[in-house]
């Protein structure tokens, strides 16, 4: 087996940064309402600036494909070309269709002129930690000698107030209050798009830093808990969940069956107690010591959650101190399956990493309840 190096990370964010003032100038207004839940979502995830691939007339500016593309383009240098490229592994909740994969129209952007390996992971916040585990296996096994792995989203084109506005006229139908529901409107208020990309070879780059990847790990709690957040489909009393595929195409649009949901009182109950958990369990299986742990980022998808992570790791007996965590959130927003990426891209160039050190990537994941993380060694 090889060792493997992520030696170079490369971030694109579309557009300029959009404060909280703004979203509604490029999102637009539900039934031409503003909305009275957005000022108490923004003040508890404490997200000031988000990007959007959207201009304010709720055009779209870029795909998804062309934003991963535009990433993986940032790892190109005199020392890894177009040429060199040998596996591409992307991960993404919001791809711009349902088929063909998202990596097939990622190769497509990068006009590489020639044939590669493709992989494609879907879900939520976890596929692009899947996209970079498919990637690290490859080279660890000598598959491949070098892997570009990227993780992904163009949410805003999800959020649009036209996606919401027949359900909102089908509820005036019904004579009651034209309010989508919390549970779609939650969302439009926490997501970002944008993109990172790593470049994993079984070889570290001299003269700047690398990083040595040592384990990648992940669990699923899909056997105790229901589903939190979800797409394509509507939750049933039972927790059972129904497919669009059960629905009318009419039913698609009354009732927003397309939009990105979450269930806010599973996710209070259970997202920082699960991820305490699986990581002890990395922990204790790797046999490593909290206290050699110099740098953790963990993905957050609002920061109402930051002081309740760090309380429910300290009772599992992983007390790091606030000076090791590494947070980008209030600046590009929670970017879903990129989010990890663009804050290793961030860290890596920052110049606070110092050789021999350890990095701790931590990723929930609400849609099951799904967990990941990884271990990098500065070298």
């Amino acid at each position: 087996m090889n060792d493997v190096f992520i030696t170079k990370a490369s971030t694109y964010l579309p557009n300029d940064p959009i404060s909280n003032d703004e979203m509604e100038s490029y999102l637009g207004l539900v039934n031409n309402t503003p909305s009275k839940a957005r000022a108490l979502i923004l003040r508890n995830n404490k997200i000031t600036t988000r990007y959007y691939a959207l201009d304010k007339n709720n055009k779209p500016t870029h795909s998804n494909a062309q934003i991963t593309a535009k990433a993986v383009e940032g790892l190109f240098d005199q020392n890894f070309t177009k040429a060199d490229m040998e596996l591409l592994s992307c991960g993404t909740t919001s791809a711009d269709q349902i088929q063909p994969s998202h990596a097939s129209m990622v190769h497509g952007e990068l006009n590489l002129g020639k044939s590669i390996e493709i992989n494609t992971s879907t879900g939520l916040c976890n596929s692009g930690m899947n996209a970079f585990n498919y990637g690290f296996l490859s080279v660890k096994a000598g598959v491949r000698q070098n892997a570009v792995c990227v993780g992904s989203e163009r949410f805003s084109a999800w959020m649009t107030a036209d996606k919401f506005n027949h359900e909102a006229e089908n509820l005036k139908q019904l004579e009651e209050r034209p309010i989508i529901a919390f549970k779609r409107e939650f969302l439009r208020w926490m997501l970002s798009d944008g993109a990172g990309a790593l470049l994993l070879q079984n070889k570290p780059r001299e003269n700047s830093i690398s990083l040595k990847v040592e384990f990648i790990d992940f669990y699923s709690y899909a056997h105790e808990v229901e589903a939190c957040m979800y797409s394509g489909c509507e939750k049933q009393e039972n927790g059972d969940l129904k497919s669009w595929a059960d629905y009318s195409s009419n039913e698609w649009l009354k009732q927003s069956i397309f939009a990105l949901k979450q269930d806010t009182k599973l996710l209070d109950e259970y997202i920082l107690v699960k991820g305490a958990e699986s990581l002890r369990t990395s922990f204790d299986k790797h046999n490593l010591d909290p206290e050699k742990i110099d740098h953790i980022i963990a993905h957050i998808s609002s920061g109402y959650f930051k002081e309740g992570l760090k309380e429910e790791f300290a009772k599992k007996g992983l007390d790091f101190p606030w000076e090791k965590w590494y947070y980008n959130l209030s600046e590009v927003g929670n970017i879903g399956a990129g989010s990890i990426f663009i804050a290793l891209e961030e860290l890596m160039n920052s110049g606070k990493l110092k050789k021999g050190e350890k990095v701790l990537l931590c990723v929930p994941e609400s849609g099951r309840f799904a967990y990941s993380c990884a271990l990098l060694t500065v070298c």
